[in-house]
């Protein structure tokens, strides 16, 4: 399936299930589509997917993993507050308790409890 083929409800779902923490598997399964191509709808999605404020995020810094939350969004990137309890605790004398990262670099969002 093109880019431009993606219509808008298979975009709001791959965005909700993604913020969601949604595996590639359940988000293929809900298409309704192989995985490969799921796969590759999903990748082209999450490239444009902006993220919203107080979304929890997956990020690596130095190659540790990270998590936060966004506090404030800017243009391409998002202030996040980190999540002591599930980062890299040795990145604590190199991180501020804020941080900026680059929307490219989310690896993925946690789930929102609160949207349960």
């Amino acid at each position: 399936m093109a880019k431009e083929e993606i219509t808008a409800e298979v975009q709001q779902l791959v965005e909700t299930e993604l913020r969601k923490g949604a595996s590639n598997s359940r988000i293929a399964n809900l298409l309704d589509l192989p995985y490969k191509e799921a796969v590759e709808i999903i990748e082209s999605i999450k490239e444009d997917l902006r993220p919203d404020v107080g979304d929890e995020i997956i990020f690596s810094f130095r190659d540790e993993p990270m998590e936060g939350v966004i506090e404030k969004l800017l243009t391409n990137s998002a202030i996040v507050r980190i999540n002591w309890n599930h980062s890299a605790e040795r990145m604590h004398d190199l991180v501020e308790e804020k941080t900026v990262v680059n929307f490219k670099d989310i690896e993925g969002f946690k789930n929102q409890l609160d949207e349960e």
